[in-house]
């Protein structure tokens, strides 16, 4: 069967067809679904039956594993994430604000890896926001400005045990396995435009989810520029939604887009599978 790549028609995303992920690939097959996933930053694997080896064997075609601070594994595995969602549950809908992953880290991950167990009929889409395009699309002396920005990440407002998903949260019923820790206050900096370390593009890189500040602005020009790049980040135009169905796989590039949850599914079940491919530097 040969491989065959369907693009979304979205400014991001494709589809591919023609490959069992449940063999070992080839070094050559991996490099063609690696130029792929590159060009199209988002790829999508349907009717792929996947165990958690499988899942962790392909995560490693394309780096090590990454780190992932605040979630805690699955039973019997030291890589694999559980992203749940049980029907009767209440609690605010988890990541619905566009982010890239783990942005806050030294070094963020390369990409995440996401494969779908229980999905519900209706709900729960992806949304992929492309940030090559969001860059492209500044206008001159905004985007002037983003080249100059340095920014503080930290993932206080979210994991710090007071944060959206601390202790309170944990205690209200929450399905996910989350690790809320005084190490999410903890702060670096990174260039707000990131230059691909495999494509050479730029692009915006995370969002308000995870920035702070930046560096050297006062609060208010932080909270005017945050609000503004927001804007151009999540812009329809450049967001390509991703609907979900049993035993798919998702890859996307955190280097190239940023994501966030949908809900819509209340009264049903979700789990997804998630691992995360480390880079090697920024």
């Amino acid at each position: 069967m040969a491989l065959t790549i369907t693009p979304t028609g979205a400014m991001c995303g494709a589809r591919v067809s023609g490959i069992d992920l449940t063999q070992e690939l080839s070094a050559d097959l991996v490099a063609e679904l690696r130029a792929h996933w590159l060009k199209h930053k988002v790829l999508s694997f349907p009717e792929q039956k996947l165990s958690d080896d499988d899942l962790e064997r392909f995560t490693l075609y394309f780096g090590e594993f990454g780190e992932d601070p605040f979630f805690a594994p699955i039973d019997g595995r030291e890589h694999i994430a559980a992203v749940q969602r049980k029907a009767d549950e209440t609690t605010p809908l988890f990541a619905e604000f566009f982010h890239s992953d783990w942005s806050f880290l030294e070094i963020p991950p390369a990409g995440t890896c996401l494969y779908g167990i229980t999905i519900p009929p209706q709900g729960g889409n992806t949304l992929f926001a492309d940030q090559v395009a969001a860059y492209e699309r500044l206008p001159d002396a905004l985007r002037d400005k983003a080249d100059r920005l340095t920014a503080i990440h930290s993932a206080e407002l979210a994991y710090a045990p007071d944060g959206a998903y601390g202790e309170g949260d944990q205690k209200s019923g929450r399905s996910m396995r989350i690790l809320p820790s005084e190490k999410a206050r903890e702060k670096r900096e990174h260039p707000f435009v990131r230059v691909h370390s495999e494509t050479g593009k730029r692009a915006l890189f995370s969002s308000a989810a995870y920035i702070q500040s930046f560096v050297g602005l006062d609060e208010e020009e932080n909270k005017r520029l945050l609000f503004e790049f927001y804007g151009y980040q999540s812009a329809a135009e450049l967001v390509y939604s991703h609907r979900w169905s049993k035993e798919m796989l998702v890859m996307w590039d955190n280097r190239s887009v940023l994501h966030a949850a949908t809900g819509g599914y209340d009264g049903y079940d979700r789990l997804l599978h998630r691992t995360t491919i480390g880079d090697t530097r920024f």
